[in-house]
């Protein structure tokens, strides 16, 4: 069974940071690719950014330059660095962790969603 645990959301004024981390535990699910959402009050889930296996990045224009993936395979962690926040970035933020194995089709999991709220 595989377990995702989120962490790093709380209320931060704008201006500031947070980091959060999304940690992958059980059934050898070994972190390739993943990727960070937002859930804004009344609105759909919106892409935020990706890592691929290769380490490349990539994010959405609303955050370049302010948030920064990263993954760490030692610990099995996706993570985002988030800086200069806005009022605008408040909602339920979500991790996806990716899976790749050969032969197989990618295998993603879903965190359970971690609260920011930044005030202006």
């Amino acid at each position: 069974q595989v377990q995702v645990a989120e962490s790093g959301g709380g209320l931060v004024q704008a201006g500031g940071s947070l980091k959060l981390s999304c940690a992958v535990v059980g059934n050898d699910f070994s972190i390739n690719s993943g990727g960070w959402y937002r859930q804004g009050p009344g609105s759909q889930r919106e892409w935020l950014a990706s890592i691929t296996s290769g380490g490349a990045t990539a994010y959405t224009d609303s955050v370049k330059g302010r948030f920064t993936i990263s993954r760490d395979t030692a610990e099995n962690t996706l993570s985002l660095q988030m800086n200069n926040l806005k009022p605008e970035g408040t909602g339920v933020y979500f991790c996806r962790a990716v899976r790749i194995r050969l032969g197989r089709p990618p295998t993603d999991v879903w965190g359970q969603g971690t609260q920011v709220t930044v005030s202006s």
